[in-house]
C-alpha cells in the first residue's frame, strides 16, 4: 500500500468513526430514550449513518470517481442494506449469545462491516483503486 492509498483509507476510516459515533447516538436514543426495539433501531440508525457516510466519503475520499451521484448511491445503498442485515444479525448475536452491551457489540461489528464497505467502494462502486485524487483542506 503506497502513501496516497494509506491516506485515502485513513480518511475513509476517520469518516467512518465519525458516522459510527452518529450511528451510536441514534441507536442509543432510539433504544434507551424512545423504547424502539433493538432489531428495528439497529438497521435504521445504520442506514441513516451510512447515508451521511456516502455524502462525505464521495466528497472527500472518492473524488476521482466517474460514477454519478444517484448511480453511486444506489450501489452504496445496496451494500448498506446488506451491511444493515449483517450488522443487525451480528449485534443481536453478540448481545444474546455473549450478553454484551448492545453499544459494545455495535462497535465490534463496525470494524468488520466498515472495512468490507471500504473495499467494495474502492474497487466496485467508485472504481478509484490506483487513483489518488484525495481532496485536501485547501480545496474547500
Amino acid at each position: 500500500m503506497n502513501r496516497q492509498a494509506l491516506r485515502r483509507f485513513l480518511r475513509y476510516a476517520g469518516i467512518g468513526v465519525g458516522t459510527l459515533a452518529f450511528d451510536l447516538c441514534l441507536l442509543y436514543a432510539a433504544v434507551r430514550l424512545a423504547g424502539v426495539s433493538l432489531y428495528i433501531a439497529t438497521p435504521v440508525s445504520f442506514l441513516i449513518a451510512i447515508s451521511v457516510n456516502y455524502a462525505v466519503s464521495r466528497r472527500i475520499v472518492f473524488t476521482r470517481t466517474k460514477r454519478g451521484w444517484k448511480h453511486g448511491y444506489v450501489y452504496f445503498a445496496l451494500v448498506a442494506l446488506v451491511g444493515a442485515v449483517v450488522t443487525t444479525l451480528l449485534v443481536a448475536s453478540l448481545v444474546s449469545l455473549l450478553n454484551l452491551n448492545f453499544l459494545i457489540a455495535r462497535i465490534l461489528v463496525a470494524g468488520i462491516v466498515g472495512f468490507g464497505n471500504y473495499l467494495f467502494n474502492l474497487y466496485i462502486n467508485f472504481k478509484v483503486v490506483g487513483q489518488h485524487g484525495i481532496a485536501t483542506s485547501r480545496e474547500y
